[in-house]
């Protein structure tokens, strides 16, 4: 399935969302065994006794609307567990505080809830950043066995400008989005493959910033942070609980530095490394995708699924047969792009989800694209829009060079054979789009932050924690690290243990041991 399709489909998601408008936990007992912290972290320096303001339940709500089953509907998810309600609202928010550019804009954000779940309870916020749609997380988070959570209090998504059911950005032609994609085949024409992702990324990006021009500097984390802001103020408290995933943590750690007065509570699970560059960064994620499709694989192999006694070296295969270009017109781009949403679905995936993508691996292999084509299609929804291709660029400091990729290009093929080399190659994505200013991190924050991960993370990766708890043990925060020993994004959505200790922390401000492993 071509590009174009994809990512008129995502545009047609972002729409639709915002007028109509993955991730439930194991159903394993909350054990959590205390283990050593993580190698790395420093020693954190708040008093332990400090307790922070709790967060309060809105003055003034938005105006609200239900919008539970076209939610669902649209983002395939079947159909909502019962009691669950999913409400679509927007607020008013600046472009840009600072006032460098004028002018407001409607945000849009979505509210999950139980029937049943208290009306005198403070929400939590979300932000998944620029990885995927924060109504998408929390979508997946809903559809699986998040009641527990849910019951006890709301969870409010809010997505980055011009993703999920934020107002479309429409910047970029259809030639320059299935060039995007197909660039990253692995087989050598007149051009490298490195130099023609250049070349793509400097077309798309001039497109882009001329399309957005004057406010091509408004789509980075730090505005995310005040559009956050905007929403405290339009709800009317003083204090908020805020969690932020993956790329959504660089988002909560901007809003600390910035507004760090009104956070009550503050979880950054699976967060991006800080003080990286775009190529540790990028291998970080590497490695994390590996991991998790190892792990898939084993898992896929215990349940004697059709890709055969070993399924990892059949995933190869099917990649280098992409890259080859003899699946037809699915290139090696968009299946390891199909891979790493499948590992990364904020929803729990049970067996029989498990081997019916094993299944249409094997399809693939065999010839047959049908079964693969909507696994193609939803992966490229999250990740395919022109608006994530600008947030993605605008938070890309200390990016990299040709040179740097094309020496990981032939390094990551081997170290890393299914995910390496479409990474280094995308290492160019962002390449002629001004580099963003390093990421600065609270300099002071007196508050117990909770900090969740997993041990095979296809979104950002495991390695970056220690530089986060680092940062914020030298701001003066205390921090407690809870480490699910699983593959997926993110951890909460997964693992009933973590889910508990977030649970706990919202409650109280307690954090858990420090160095909590909770089990696959």
């Amino acid at each position: 399935m071509r590009w174009t399709r994809a990512a008129l489909l995502a545009s047609t998601l972002s729409v639709l969302v915002t007028t109509a408008c993955g991730a439930g936990p194991s159903n394993r007992p909350a054990v959590a065994v205390e283990q050593p912290h993580q190698a790395g972290a420093a020693a954190t320096t708040a008093p332990a006794d400090s307790t922070p303001p709790a967060p309060e339940v809105p003055k003034v709500d938005l105006t609200w609307r239900d919008c539970t089953v076209p939610t669902f509907n649209l983002l395939a998810l079947g159909a909502p567990p019962q009691g669950l309600v999913l409400e679509c609202a927007e607020y008013p928010a600046q472009k840009d505080v600072a006032g460098t550019v004028a002018g407001n804009f409607k945000n849009a954000a979505i509210r999950a809830r139980y029937d049943r779940t208290p009306k005198d309870a403070a929400p939590l916020i979300l932000t998944s950043g620029a990885d995927r749609s924060s109504t998408a997380t929390l979508a997946g988070l809903a559809a699986g066995n998040a009641s527990a959570l849910l019951a006890t209090r709301p969870i409010i998504a809010v997505d980055r400008r011009g993703i999920g059911s934020s107002v479309p950005i429409t910047c970029m032609t259809d030639p320059q989005r299935k060039a995007l994609a197909d660039q990253n085949q692995f087989t050598r024409g007149a051009t490298d493959p490195v130099d023609a992702m250049s070349t793509t990324g400097r077309d798309a990006a001039v497109a882009c910033l001329d399309f957005l021009s004057p406010e091509q500097g408004v789509w980075d984390a730090p505005h995310a942070a005040d559009d956050i802001e905007q929403m405290r103020k339009q709800l009317q408290v003083d204090h908020i609980a805020l969690l932020g995933t993956g790329t959504g943590a660089n988002v909560a750690l901007n809003y600390a530095r910035k507004y760090g007065q009104h956070l009550g509570r503050l979880v950054l699970d699976s967060p991006q490394s800080v003080g990286t560059d775009a190529n540790g960064r990028a291998e970080q994620r590497v490695k994390g995708q590996e991991a998790a499709l190892t792990a898939f694989a084993q898992r896929c192999a215990s349940l004697n699924c059709s890709l055969g006694a070993d399924p990892r070296a059949a995933v190869i295969d099917l990649v280098n047969r992409a890259g080859a270009g003899q699946l037809a017109d699915l290139s090696a781009s968009a299946l390891v792009t199909t891979l790493s949403g499948f590992l990364g679905d904020s929803r729990s995936l049970d067996n029989s989800q498990l081997t019916g993508f094993a299944d249409a691996l094997s399809a693939l292999g065999k010839g047959d694209h049908g079964p693969i084509t909507p696994y193609v299609l939803r992966a490229a929804s999250t990740v395919a829009t022109d608006g994530e291709f600008v947030n993605r660029c605008s938070d890309n400091h200390e990016p990299s060079t040709p040179d740097k990729a094309k020496s990981f290009e032939t390094a990551w093929a081997t170290q890393y054979p299914i995910f390496g080399k479409v990474a280094a190659i995308d290492l160019m994505l962002c390449s002629a789009w001004p580099a963003a200013a390093p990421m600065t991190l609270p300099d002071k924050l007196d508050l117990p932050v909770l900090v969740l991960g997993g041990s095979a993370d296809p979104v950002v990766g495991q390695d970056g924690r220690p530089t986060v708890t680092g940062a914020l043990g030298a701001a003066g925060a205390r921090t407690a690290t809870v480490v699910w020993q699983g593959w997926g994004h993110p951890t909460f959505a997964h693992s009933g243990c973590a889910q508990q200790s977030l649970a706990d922390y919202l409650k109280d401000a307690t954090l858990p041991a420090d160095g909590t492993a909770c089990p696959a």
